[in-house]
């Protein structure tokens, strides 16, 4: 359904009503803080990420709503404290939106998505209240496979990337031979910090050829579950174990698996 700018304000602004009625009369809602709702939050943010994963209208609906939530509830609580409402989180956001995107609301000319990007990262360094190097707005707390691809593309945007992609595969064959020679060496410090830049190599290979890792990993995860659930339930129906299954019986479930799924 599409609704009319008046009727979506009109929602957010009853929503604001009912968070400011919970705040005050529901006990769980009245004692929250930015620190009670941080694991929460991001719980609503991977529950979000799955449906989108899941293509679900209405999971992703919902989900959408409890982010909402969120969002409006910590400007709820800097209200309380005097610091920031609403108000303020969507002026600054449209602020920063306007700033970065010169090409739309300025004079910049920016034909291709990859021209936007590199011009994010320059405006974003003579932004006031910016960050003060490239690395610096790449949040610390991020999975290591997101934080590897965002350091990388944050990289390239000032220029620090491989002149052509396929460059990248000769580096990723010299780590598989320094992750061999650290296995041999038997330091088990040296194998972890090896298969390290490995993987570091790969996310790189995968970000040059314009393949996001850690799409392209979940895709994978989600195959391997599949088909293994197909082995396991096939198994079952066999009235057998996995467990008391040899290798090659079950490569022989998997191969069919592979056939149907």
């Amino acid at each position: 359904m599409q609704h009319t700018r008046k009727e979506q304000l009109e929602a957010l602004g009853r929503i604001l009503e009912t968070l400011d009625i919970l705040r005050v009369k529901c006990p769980w809602d009245a004692k929250q803080t930015n620190e009670s709702l941080r694991p929460n939050t991001i719980e609503e943010v991977y529950e979000l990420a799955q449906a989108l994963l899941n293509d679900d209208a209405a999971d992703i609906k919902k989900e959408l709503g409890d982010v909402l939530l969120h969002v409006l509830f910590y400007s709820k609580i800097g209200s309380e404290k005097g610091q920031f409402d609403i108000a303020d989180v969507a002026d600054a956001l449209n602020d920063k939106l306007i700033f970065r995107h010169p090409h739309v609301f300025g004079s910049v000319h920016a034909d291709t998505p990859e021209e936007v990007t590199q011009n994010w990262e320059q405006i974003k360094l003579k932004e006031k209240d910016g960050n003060r190097s490239v690395l610096a707005g790449v949040p610390a707390a991020l999975p290591a496979l997101v934080k590897a691809y965002r350091v990388q593309e944050k990289a390239a945007n000032v220029g620090f990337d491989w002149e052509r992609p396929e460059q990248v595969w000769d580096k990723v064959r010299e780590e598989i031979d320094e992750v061999s020679e650290a296995i041999a060496s038997g330091k088990k410090d040296d194998v972890e910090a090896e298969f390290g830049d490995l993987f570091f190599s790969l996310v790189n290979a995968a970000r040059l050829y314009g393949v996001n890792p850690e799409n392209a990993l979940e895709r994978t995860n989600r195959k391997f579950i599949a088909r293994f659930n197909y082995v396991e339930a096939a198994a079952k129906q066999q009235g057998r174990r996995m467990a008391d299954m040899t290798l090659a019986e079950m490569d022989e479930l998997w191969n069919e698996a592979k056939r149907t799924l």
